[in-house]
């Protein structure tokens, strides 16, 4: 994958985020305070833009660090993914997949910090 494509993938990610930051507020509000999960639908949604944003940095280096790149993509992903769907429908045990990406996560900010050599 190019930085380009890397860009783009992250941007849409950012888009992403930001959208489902204003469905939770407005169109879900009255299901996530049925299911008492507004909470977490705030912290994916907060995971999710930050990680977007990084990720979108990431890809803005040449060369693209795949690594951390891809870590962040996988842990928006699995991370705030699962939190979404359990916010929504109440399914419990989707918190027992959340840590995989809050993992994925976490190998991307210590690819980040591991770099042999410093930002062009």
């Amino acid at each position: 994958m190019s930085s380009l494509g890397a860009r783009r993938i992250s941007a849409v990610f950012g888009f992403l985020a930001v959208a489902l930051g204003a469905f939770g507020a407005h169109g879900l509000k009255a299901v996530l305070a049925e299911h008492g999960t507004t909470a977490i639908w705030q912290t994916a949604v907060l995971y999710h833009l930050v990680h977007a944003v990084v990720a979108w940095a990431v890809a803005a280096r040449e060369p693209l660090r795949r690594l951390p790149w891809w870590s962040f993509v996988a842990g928006i992903t699995i991370f705030s993914g699962t939190l979404y769907v359990l916010a929504v429908t109440g399914i419990r045990w989707l918190g027992a997949i959340t840590p995989l990406g809050g993992v994925a996560l976490l190998v991307g900010w210590a690819a980040l910090a591991a770099e042999k050599r410093a930002a062009q």
